[in-house]
């Protein structure tokens, strides 16, 4: 494929790369950077594209693969380390300082409302909670499978519904 035609058929596929430009960054401006970026990178790596293969899917790699660059370069710019002993990594975009109250008050009416289940649900959710596989508590309850699901599944709906003033927005 010769530079002219090479040109004329990233052009024509240019159209087809903005929406996905658009869907990957969700700003115009930001999508029009990465569609010209991609272009060049195509342009200046043309000796790589093999002629035959889809050109198309090239450009989709080309592009996902500098959004994703892009992504991790702006992470590691707004993250700061520590050159301290403890070598903490401290991110720039939140400063925010937690307050072990809220998680102690939380955990507090976690537990009470675990704590007032009926023992029929209470006692599969918290075995399921510490890692025992459903036909493991089946067996040890000397229950069916389905009835195991079923009286987590309710406690598990129980709990949403007391401990409803903790759900994030």
């Amino acid at each position: 494929m010769t530079a002219l035609e090479f040109s004329y058929t990233i052009d024509k596929l240019s159209g087809s790369l903005k929406p996905f430009a658009l869907r990957l960054t969700r700003d115009i401006e930001d999508a029009n950077d990465l569609l010209q970026e991609t272009i060049l990178k195509a342009f200046s790596n043309r000796e790589k594209y093999t002629d035959g293969t889809n050109l198309k899917a090239w450009m989709y790699t080309i592009m996902k693969n500098t959004f994703i660059t892009n992504y991790q370069r702006m992470i590691r710019k707004n993250t700061f380390i520590d050159s301290t002993d403890n070598m903490h990594y401290i991110n720039s975009s939140s400063n925010t300082i937690e307050n072990s109250a809220f998680g102690k008050f939380a955990m507090k009416d976690i537990t009470k409302a675990i704590e007032n289940l009926d023992d029929a649900y209470k006692i599969p959710f918290t075995m399921h909670f510490r890692g025992f596989k459903y036909h493991e508590i089946a067996e040890k309850l000397e229950i069916p499978i389905g009835t195991v699901k079923n009286r987590i599944h309710i406690a598990r709906k129980e709990l949403k519904y007391k401990l409803k003033n903790y759900a994030t927005k």
